[in-house]
């Protein structure tokens, strides 16, 4: 194990190890131009911890709440937020009336988790609650006036849409004239004009004061936390709890970090502290559902940040995706042991079959894209293509392409169902509620970093001109500051074991809180080989007689992938993240790698 300060190079240079240009064509520059301050040798964890405070933006205040991060010294008080506290009320009266409320959540995690943190806490203050989970093939996205007239004929008293709702204008309306109260809780886009709603709860409100809009980075499974707690606050208020234990609300936690986590919002201010301490409760196992999914997931060591998104979400989405839509719900809502292990296998099983239908789409969707082509978003339609994959295409086609890209399964009505992701600095979401309000899309909405659609195949080129025009400008200014970000740069001994656990600190790390990425070097390749589904595997060693571990996902068919298959013999230099690796149960330190440049 190397000690602190060992092996760190402090490089005064607008390029780390002077790189212009690496094997993927990329300049390696410091994150946020913030160089490091020192040689870290004898200066401790602290300073290497304020230097990625620092190159992430954060104001050197916030430097103690960032390295804990607590609801306390986060969590805003809920009646910020426009239409809170008439939710809370309405919820309060409904609960004292023993009147039937029913969750309507989106199919994917951030809806299953959103639905399920609302249902755990109605269910443990007596309320009479249920939940409705559309069907993406046959209803699609958010409410429809059918599905909310016929829960209101069924004996609903009171509807609150979680991660949905905000563009529902028909439907709403529809359930005003039926006499159907309707809460939205939500954090996508929101237009001037909002929906007929009893309350919506919303801080990407247009009307929202400055403190509220602040947490517009909240995903829905956040928002639908703090109406959790504000409807507390009101039952306490009224004596709810004089004859009852109060629910501890910190319990739900774990479905908020899963939410925040899988629905890649940026993990910065109070998300940093929902993440970090959902991760404890989720350790201490108290969810049913949860715990068996974790389990049929083969995470037989405390889940971490990474597992959120890489192991769990995809678990609870392929039921929305390929399955059926409430299985995530029904999973993480669930007190029956068995019940858990028998959603849970199920949602693992259809996650297979997710993967494969995603791989097919991904191959047929490549060979569509045109990587040569100087439109600013990458509009990329097919026929025969499962929507319940489009979103994840889109996210690797964006990877392969760099630069916005909507993938579009083509419906046999004509229409087709879309699906985007972007980059930094472009905000997709907007542009697809220009694109509405324009008259080029049958539905849309989202938020800056993911957006979904419906267009009418006829308006397809259309829509990509107006994307084109509205997101050139900003997409040319993101490619052209496009660069690999560091935080660190070390001789082979520095990327050792005490690196990676020190770097963990300062997580959790995500969307808008990178993960840090080091340098180090220069090594030379013992062994490469392909492993696993199209990965690199290397064994490294150092001049200074270091000996480590590489691999390089999905990269087996790439640029790099081919250029450190021909590395033997040459010294190198490698991008990536420095991780620990269990395997076997010995710990060791293992380098993620992004990129390679040749010493």
């Amino acid at each position: 194990m190397c000690e602190q300060g060992e092996g760190y190079y402090l490089l005064k240079m607008t390029h780390v190890f002077n790189v212009t240009t690496s094997i993927l064509g990329q300049p390696w520059r410091w994150r946020g131009n913030v160089t490091p301050g020192g040689d870290l040798d004898g200066r401790g964890e602290d300073e290497l911890l304020h230097h990625l405070f620092r190159a992430r933006g954060a104001n050197p205040d916030d430097f103690a709440r960032l390295k804990a991060p607590t609801l306390r010294d986060w969590l805003p008080d809920p009646s910020i937020f426009q239409d809170m506290d008439v939710a809370a009320t309405r919820l309060a009266d409904a609960i004292a009336a023993q009147e039937t409320i029913v969750i309507f959540g989106d199919y994917d995690v951030d809806g299953a988790t959103s639905a399920a943190v609302l249902i755990r806490y109605l269910r443990s203050v007596g309320a009479t609650v249920g939940h409705y989970i559309p069907d993406r093939l046959l209803e699609g996205y958010g409410p429809s006036a059918g599905a909310l007239v016929a829960l209101k004929s069924s004996g609903a008293d009171l509807v609150v849409t979680v991660d949905c709702g905000t563009q529902g204008y028909e439907a709403l309306a529809a359930a005003r004239a039926a006499a159907l109260d309707v809460i939205v809780v939500d954090h996508h886009k929101a237009a001037t004009q909002l929906p007929l709603a009893l309350a919506l709860v919303n801080p990407n409100r247009l009307d929202e004061t400055d403190e509220a809009a602040a947490h517009g980075h909240l995903a829905a499974v956040g928002v639908a936390f703090l109406l959790a707690v504000a409807l507390n606050r009101t039952l306490r208020t009224r004596g709810h709890f004089a004859d009852r234990p109060e629910p501890k609300l910190t319990h739900l936690l774990d479905l908020v970090a899963l939410g925040t986590v899988a629905d890649v919002v940026p993990l910065t201010g109070l998300n940093r502290a929902f993440v970090t301490q959902g991760l404890k409760v989720m350790r201490a196992r108290r969810n049913i559902g949860l715990t068996a999914l974790i389990d049929v997931a083969g995470l037989f060591r405390p889940p971490a940040c990474r597992d959120l998104g890489f192991a769990l979400g995809p678990r609870v989405n392929a039921g929305g995706r390929v399955g059926k839509s409430d299985l995530g719900v029904r999973l993480l809502t669930t007190e029956d042991p068995a019940e858990a292990l028998a959603l849970a296998q199920e949602l693992d099983r259809l996650n297979v079959d997710r993967r494969a239908i995603e791989a097919e789409v991904t191959e047929d969707a490549l060979t569509k894209a045109n990587p040569d082509s100087n439109m600013a978003v990458a509009v990329i339609a097919g026929e025969g293509w499962h929507p319940g994959v489009i979103g994840i295409v889109a996210s690797r086609l964006k990877e392969r392409l760099h630069r916005p890209t909507i993938v579009i399964a083509l419906q046999e009505d004509g229409t087709g169902k879309g699906s985007g992701r972007s980059m930094p600095g472009v905000d997709l979401g907007a542009a697809v509620l220009a694109a509405k309000d324009a008259g080029l899309l049958i539905a849309g909405g989202g938020h800056a970093m993911a957006a979904g659609l419906t267009v009418a195949a006829d308006k397809l080129e259309a829509l990509t001109l107006f994307l084109n025009d509205n997101l050139s400008g900003a997409v040319d200014t993101a490619s052209t500051v496009r660069a690999l970000h560091f935080d660190a740069a070390v001789a082979p001994r520095g990327v050792c074991l005490m690196l990676a656990e020190t770097l963990e600190v300062a997580g959790p790390y995500g969307q808008g809180w990178s993960q840090p990425r080091v340098a180090s070097g220069p090594w030379t390749a013992v062994d490469c080989r392909i492993v696993g589904e199209h990965h690199v595997k290397l064994v490294l060693s150092g001049a200074d007689g270091a000996r480590c571990k590489a691999i390089a996902f999905r990269h087996a068919d790439t640029a790099l992938g081919a250029a450190l298959a021909g590395a033997r013999g040459r010294a190198f230099y490698l991008a990536g993240r420095v991780k620990r690796d269990d395997w076997k149960g010995e710990p060791s330190a293992e380098i993620e790698v992004d990129d390679l440049a040749w010493a």
